[in-house]
């Protein structure tokens, strides 16, 4: 009696745990939700400092015409360099979508866009490194191998949505492989969206190509293994890349902008060799040092036969180091193709979550400071306007309104983007849309000039330009001061003005 008395208080005891509400308590509050909101305010703390990224502005002013308009402009709007020249809507829908977070909340408005796409990536990665390792503590280092490696393009640009939808597309692959291959189908949908976003679509085509190829293949090379899928899962994907290149021709200006992402590649070497970001990797960069040192980890373990390695990755591995290599911003893909991989080859090394053991409330508590932290270091508005007066020429935009300054002008290319924005009235040089400037022929030029390789005069004669807002690191700045038609009258922390004093009056 003694004995059945007990086991009933245990019962009673236990009984309160197995209640829908404590169900739904150890799902919200779960070890891997409390990881996820770790990686949140990782997340908010990396990008509340980069808010002002030079592009971002032409962007939200294509966005602008866009939402007001309700057309999508397929020529160049901004400049009186490049007559009209044609351009390629291929991020119209990303740049829709950061107007609409401006109409709505103002810089704040665009902040939010960028931490809430932020945290979308890195919670999205951390699930696609769960699937592939089955561990959801060693899916964590996955997802920081992703946010290292963001790092170099956390900003307000399209390029966000679109590793969004790469790994978005990785993850579902990976369902199609390995659970039911309907899952295919929703890569057409995917595809459908991602064309008029942002170009990385043609990544996206090259990295189901890569799994598509890999299904045929069935060998074993030491510890380096490769499956043949069966048939009907192989039939399925490729059905569903040939219904995903369908897909898109959903777009505003059809095959040029499916073609897009080839001519950047093939026919832009001015773009390619002298815009920053699509520069070489350099070994000094910290991520350049970290790529190796992934790689060697990844190929150690399969040496130490500690884990295996698929063609697939093997083929995947080799795609996103050439890519990253070749440029910069680039290893953002780096980390969202490599960082499954090597999450699953970890799994071992780390004992998988139980939900047995979990502890709730200290989840809880972790859960909540997160969102406190996430909370309380969003940048303010006046925090904001700083960090773009601090880059941006606002200071200078102003005295050339007050000035009434008369153009046309030239500036520098940093600059573009902000007065495309904020000084409409005045038709911009140059800006960060090179790809424009390159098939117009004013990239070169402008490259020749700005790096002293040619006549200084002769460039300002020919777009009879009246004044000139340079960076306060152009080496143009050592040059004015020789030339007699010209004469300094404004400078300040970022930018210098220089005006045109010849007879012709070219200066307000």
């Amino acid at each position: 009696m003694e004995a059945s008395g007990h086991a009933s208080s245990e019962l009673e005891s236990s009984a309160p745990l197995d209640t829908v509400p404590m169900r739904v308590l150890r799902r919200v509050f779960s070890f891997p939700v409390m990881l996820a909101s770790v990686l949140v305010v990782l997340g908010m703390l990396t990008v509340r400092s980069r808010f002002d990224d030079p592009d971002m502005w032409w962007h939200l002013k294509t966005g602008e015409i866009i939402w007001t308009t309700h057309t999508i402009p397929v020529t160049d709007l901004f400049s009186y360099t490049t007559h009209h020249q044609a351009s390629v809507p291929q991020e119209w829908l990303a740049q829709l979508s950061m107007y609409a977070a401006y109409k709505a909340g103002g810089l704040s408005g665009l902040m939010l866009w960028l931490c809430l796409l932020t945290a979308i990536l890195l919670i999205a990665g951390y699930v696609l490194c769960s699937f592939y390792s089955g561990n959801v503590k060693v899916a964590f280092v996955g997802a920081m191998t992703i946010w290292f490696f963001a790092t170099i393009g956390f900003s307000i640009r399209p390029q966000m949505i679109g590793y969004i939808f790469l790994i978005f597309e990785m993850l579902v692959i990976h369902l199609g492989r390995t659970r039911n291959p309907r899952w295919f189908f929703w890569l057409p949908v995917l595809f459908s969206f991602w064309i008029n976003f942002h170009g990385s679509f043609f990544l996206g085509l090259l990295v189901a190509g890569v799994y598509l190829f890999s299904s045929f293949f069935e060998f074993r090379a030491g510890s380096l293994l490769a499956t043949r899928w069966d048939p009907h899962r192989r039939w399925t994907l490729g059905l569903a890349l040939i219904l995903s290149v369908v897909a898109l021709f959903l777009n505003p200006d059809g095959v040029k902008q499916i073609i897009y992402p080839v001519n950047t590649m093939l026919h832009q070497p001015i773009n390619l060799g002298n815009v920053e970001e699509w520069k070489a990797l350099a070994v000094s960069d910290p991520r350049g040092a970290a790529l190796p040192a992934i790689l060697l980890c990844s190929f150690l373990l399969v040496i130490v036969g500690r884990s295996e390695l698929y063609w697939d990755e093997l083929l995947l591995m080799i795609l996103s180091t050439w890519l990253a290599f070749s440029h910069i911003r680039l290893l953002f893909v780096f980390g969202i193709l490599v960082a499954p991989t090597f999450s699953r080859q970890l799994s071992a090394s780390w004992d998988e979550y139980s939900v047995e053991k979990d502890h709730i409330w200290p989840n809880a508590v972790m859960i909540a400071a997160s969102l406190l932290i996430a909370v309380l270091t969003f940048p303010s508005a006046r925090n904001l306007e700083q960090q773009v007066e601090d880059q941006s020429p606002v200071k200078a935009v102003r005295f050339i309104k007050n000035s009434h300054l008369s153009g046309p002008m030239l500036n520098d290319y940093p600059f573009g983007g902000y007065l495309i924005w904020a000084a409409p009235e005045y038709p911009v040089f140059m800006d960060g849309r090179a790809d424009v400037y390159e098939w117009a022929g004013v990239l070169g030029e402008f490259g020749n000039w700005a790096t002293l390789q040619s006549d200084p005069n002769a460039l300002l004669q020919e777009y009879r330009v009246g004044f000139c807002l340079l960076s306060n690191h152009s080496p143009m700045l050592h040059v004015f001061p020789l030339l007699k038609e010209w004469k300094q009258v404004y400078s300040d922390n970022n930018s210098v003005i220089f005006v045109r004093i010849s007879p012709a009056g070219h200066a307000g």
